[in-house]
C-alpha cells in the first residue's frame, strides 16, 4: 500500500497505512533520528544533525532538507498540541501552515493521517500532494527495516 494525498483549496491531507504500532510511529515522528530517517521523503535527505526536537506545547522542531541539487532549506515548526502516541499539532510560524498528526492503532499496525491546513499558494500543487506521499511511503519504509528492539530508537 502507499500514501494517498488529496489537495482541497488550503488543505492537504496524506492517509497511510503502516507496519508498526502508534508508539514506535510517535518515536519516528518526535525523535532526530526518526525524523532523519523519513522527512525528506523521495524529494530531500535530512541530515540527522540538522534535526532538534523540542517535544512541548511551544517547543520548536527544525531541519534542513538537501535537494539533490544540493539546495539546503532549512525548516522550523512550534508544536501546538503534543498528545502522546496519538495526535501531533505544529505550526510553521512563518507561513502559518497547520499540521495535525493523527496516530491511530488498526490491527497490528497504525492508520496515520497527516492534515495540512492553510497552505500558502505555492504549495497548492500536484507536486506538493505527491512530495508529502512520498514522506509518509518513506517512513512506513523505515518502520518496516528498522524493527524495535529494546533500547533502540526505531
Amino acid at each position: 500500500m502507499t500514501a494517498r494525498s488529496e489537495l482541497r483549496g488550503d488543505e492537504l491531507i496524506a492517509k497511510r497505512h503502516l507496519p508498526a504500532g502508534p508508539e514506535r510511529v510517535w518515536v519516528a515522528f518526535t525523535s532526530p533520528a526518526g525524523i532523519a530517517a523519513f522527512w525528506g521523503g523521495s524529494h530531500a535527505v535530512v541530515p540527522p544533525e540538522s534535526v532538534t526536537v523540542d517535544l512541548r506545547p511551544g517547543g520548536e522542531f527544525a531541519l534542513d532538507t538537501r535537494a539533490p541539487d544540493g539546495a539546503t532549506r532549512r525548516l522550523r515548526f512550534v508544536y501546538v498540541s503534543v498528545a502522546a502516541p496519538y495526535e501531533l499539532v505544529f505550526d510553521e510560524p512563518f507561513t502559518g501552515l497547520r499540521t495535525t498528526v493523527k496516530i491511530r492503532p488498526v490491527g497490528g499496525g497504525t492508520d496515520l493521517t497527516v492534515h495540512q491546513r492553510r497552505l500558502p499558494p505555492e504549495l497548492r500543487t500536484a507536486q506538493a500532494a505527491d512530495g508529502l506521499a512520498s514522506i509518509l511511503d518513506a517512513l512506513a519504509v523505515h518502520l518496516r527495516d528498522h524493527t524495535a528492539t529494546p533500547g533502540r530508537t526505531p
